[in-house]
């Protein structure tokens, strides 16, 4: 039995998909960008202030499911210039600071509403 994950806490879905799907013992995140929950306007600043608004916006269907980032098995980032690579690899590791997830990392042409980073997470109990 799957469940649908949503929180006022994250930015709205942009199109036809569930912020999160529930599977039991998996949690299926989608992709956040760094949209401003509130506002739906993507964050301004460079790929700092993104970064911190994507993961903030991750926090948050993490908790609406009940869990956190020590949950996290899995990550996909997708980044529109991986020269700034450096930069969100040490953000990241604040949110993974011990037992990082695998993850993936790729460059992309671009990203819903010209955002710089996008961040999708499974999640284990």
């Amino acid at each position: 039995m799957t469940k649908v994950i949503h929180t006022n806490q994250a930015p709205a879905a942009v199109g036809p998909y569930s912020q999160a799907i529930d599977c039991g013992e998996y949690v299926f995140c989608s992709g956040q960008i760094p949209l401003v929950p509130e506002t739906g306007a993507l964050v301004e600043g460079g790929i700092e202030a993104q970064a911190r608004q994507m993961f903030a916006n991750i926090k948050a269907v993490l908790a609406q499911a009940g869990l956190d980032f020590s949950n996290v098995v899995k990550t996909t980032v997708f980044m529109t210039d991986l020269s700034q690579f450096a930069t969100l690899n040490s953000i990241y590791a604040e949110y993974f600071p011990e037992n990082p997830p695998a993850r993936s990392c790729v460059q992309v042409a671009g990203l819903p509403k010209g955002a710089l980073v996008e961040t999708e997470v499974i999640a284990k109990r």
